[in-house]
């Protein structure tokens, strides 16, 4: 049984206008998003800036409300849960932010911030107990429980990015959404943090979403790939027949971006004409069609839905073999 289930998951953000505020219309941030994380599975999210990879993760663990479609975790749907309810289910799904400097609460100890989702859940039986376990934590992720009484502005980008890790590994989850967690760091500290999310996985058995727009970084940490464009999931298979062998004309062209290390290897690049539709009036049929260098007349007005076009790999395409 899958872990976590996403069934045609919709955000829609309305676009007031007027005296009166009224809704002109609606950002389609998620429009009609479904996939599966199997237990201490990595689901890999990729794809540019604005293309929903944010929204479906906050909106997959409840922190912001879905306009359609269900959300399911161990077979129990979460999008009608509620208060004391949906407190007790979110234990087992946690997020890590992009962001180190801004996700922490500069006013809070290290202990402080480690601790309150200890004691939001009643995790710890007595003082010595939590203060125990978020030293535990804290050597857990690569820092030393000496500093439990340091303050965020004292840590270094990488170091802020374990305290992070660190808090959502209080609760003891099952599934940590990682929100483009090393976008934010240099290179050398992005591996030790990749490096550090692998060696969790495998001690606690975790499952994670990750999210990021470098394919690199998602084909080394991901078992499976889903590619998203304009709210939308395009494309989803294994991260090696995703990165090796792409079928969507939009992940083609995401993966000859990809800058090559050997000299000798040459990869076509394919440049993309236009920008970006707007999600609040997207194109008709698929919604890649006015950038695509294959599209047809069909394109413009059938939306093209996932199938499975080779052995275990979905591409949501009219013209994908």
């Amino acid at each position: 049984m899958s872990l976590l289930q996403v069934q045609n998951l919709k955000v829609y953000f309305p676009v007031n206008h007027g005296l009166l505020s009224r809704v002109r219309a609606y950002v389609k941030a998620v429009d009609g998003v479904s996939l599966e994380v199997a237990p201490g599975e990595t689901l890999g999210l990729v794809g540019e800036s604005g293309c929903g990879k944010t929204t479906l993760g906050r909106a997959i663990i409840r922190l912001i409300e879905p306009t359609a479609g269900t959300v399911s975790f161990e077979g129990e749907e979460i999008t009608k849960l509620g208060g004391a309810e949906l407190r007790r289910r979110r234990r087992k799904f946690q997020m890590i932010f992009q962001d180190p400097y801004g996700s922490l609460n500069p006013r809070m100890t290290v202990g402080e911030i480690i601790g309150e989702a200890i004691d939001i859940h009643k995790l710890a039986v007595d003082d010595d107990t939590r203060e125990a376990r978020v030293k535990e934590l804290l050597q857990a992720v690569g820092l030393d429980p000496i500093h439990v009484q340091r303050y965020p502005h004292e840590f270094s980008g990488g170091q802020r990015q374990r305290i992070g890790i660190a808090r959502a590994l209080a609760v003891e989850p099952q599934l940590i959404v990682c929100d483009e967690p090393v976008s934010a760091l240099d290179v050398s500290v992005q591996a030790q943090i990749i490096n550090l999310l692998k060696d969790l996985q495998v001690q606690k058995g975790l499952a994670y979403l990750f999210i990021a727009h470098d394919l690199a970084v998602v084909e080394h940490i991901s078992r499976r790939v889903a590619v998203m464009y304009l709210g939308r999931v395009v494309e989803i298979s294994e991260s090696k027949k995703v990165c090796r062998d792409p079928k969507h004309p939009y992940t083609q062209a995401l993966i000859s971006a990809v800058p090559v290390v050997d000299p000798d290897l040459k990869r076509q690049r394919i440049v993309l004409p236009g920008d970006v539709p707007s999600p609040i009036n997207p194109p008709s049929g698929c919604p890649f069609h006015p950038r695509c260098p294959i599209a047809e007349a069909r394109c413009k007005v059938e939306l093209p839905l996932l199938r499975e076009v080779a052995s275990g790999h979905w591409a949501a395409c009219h013209l994908a073999k």
